[in-house]
């Protein structure tokens, strides 16, 4: 149904742009010199944001790009700082999804004593989430006059941002019961009316690989394990990818990690305001609107640098 839904989007996407271009064309043969051009080069506006509009979807050839997605956010260093900066990334993406008409669930959110969050889970609903922000994987670096710091002195903070695809099924892992340990505890957030009354949070360790994973956020155990099962799912498929690439490196004679800590993202606020992408070059000194969500400009140029390396 998810794929149905797709396709008649781009069917109507390509059909609205045949259209446009054939009013296009008419009505700038009935234009005559001295005439008001203001519509014409309104209709040329809404033709060239169709035409991108397309043109991003073909860069969406990953094998689970079109899937939801699972994004996980830990502060890194920087002590209450980095907490801090954790909580505005994780509202940086919430609003981006906002934006953008995704649904957004919260699976955990572990705040931090002081300020900010110490780690928190999403889960991203909707066509192509995971292909658009699969650019976010990696660690984000902010800098700033701390707003923690009685001499206000500038900080510089650490965040890291795990993004997986939402996988139902995974072929290259299997996970049997006996590798599980389930434990459950009482929730600390909101989430339903059972919350800090009954253990109804979950925490399941996959033994094996050691990969931890805790949902706290829905009204009942039975939805907390499921949503746990679910993000545990992405981890280990991910932690399989990034053993593979591994393995790839070493028999290339590459020695460089292929952990996806790196850092990819630079947010400077002081002394002045830019923010650049590590990878992709992309820069941009707007970094009010890139924080309350405005990410096209580095989604796009990620993608681009993924297919054809620009």
């Amino acid at each position: 149904m998810q794929e149905l839904v797709m396709l008649k989007d781009e069917i109507f996407l390509v059909e609205k742009l045949e259209q446009d271009l054939v009013d296009l064309s008419e009505f700038s043969e009935m234009l005559k010199d001295g005439d008001e051009k203001t519509e014409l080069i309104e209709k040329i506006i809404e033709i060239e944001k169709e035409l991108n509009q397309l043109e991003l979807r073909t860069l969406f050839d990953g094998e689970y790009d079109n899937s939801g997605a699972i994004i996980s956010i830990y502060a890194g260093a920087g002590g209450v700082d980095a907490q801090d900066w954790a909580e505005m990334l994780l509202r940086m993406y919430l609003k981006w999804g906002e934006k953008n008409e995704f649904k957004i669930k919260i699976a955990e959110v572990v705040r931090g004593q002081e300020a900010g969050i110490k780690n928190a889970t999403l889960e991203i609903f909707g066509a192509y989430a995971y292909g658009n922000l699969k650019s976010e994987n990696g660690t984000h670096r902010l800098v700033r006059l701390s707003p923690f710091n009685s001499d206000n002195l500038r900080q510089t903070s650490f965040a890291a941002v795990e993004v997986m695809p939402v996988i139902e099924d995974i072929a290259e892992v299997k996970i049997r019961i006996e590798d599980l340990r389930v434990d459950v505890y009482r929730s600390s957030g909101a989430g339903g009316q059972s919350v800090n009354t009954t253990d109804s949070a979950v925490r399941i360790t996959h033994i094996p690989s050691g990969v931890v994973v805790s949902c706290q956020n829905e009204r009942s155990q039975l939805q907390n394990k499921e949503q746990a099962m679910k993000i545990l799912k992405a981890k280990l498929h991910k932690k399989y990818l990034e053993e593979q690439e591994l393995e790839k490196r070493k028999l290339r004679g590459e020695h460089s990690s292929a952990e996806w800590g790196s850092q990819i993202r630079s947010y400077v606020v002081h002394p002045y305001k830019l923010v650049k992408d590590h990878r992709t070059k992309t820069e941009t000194a707007q970094v009010e609107d890139v924080l309350e969500g405005d990410l096209q400009i580095f989604i796009e140029s990620y993608l681009k640098y993924l297919k054809i390396g620009l």
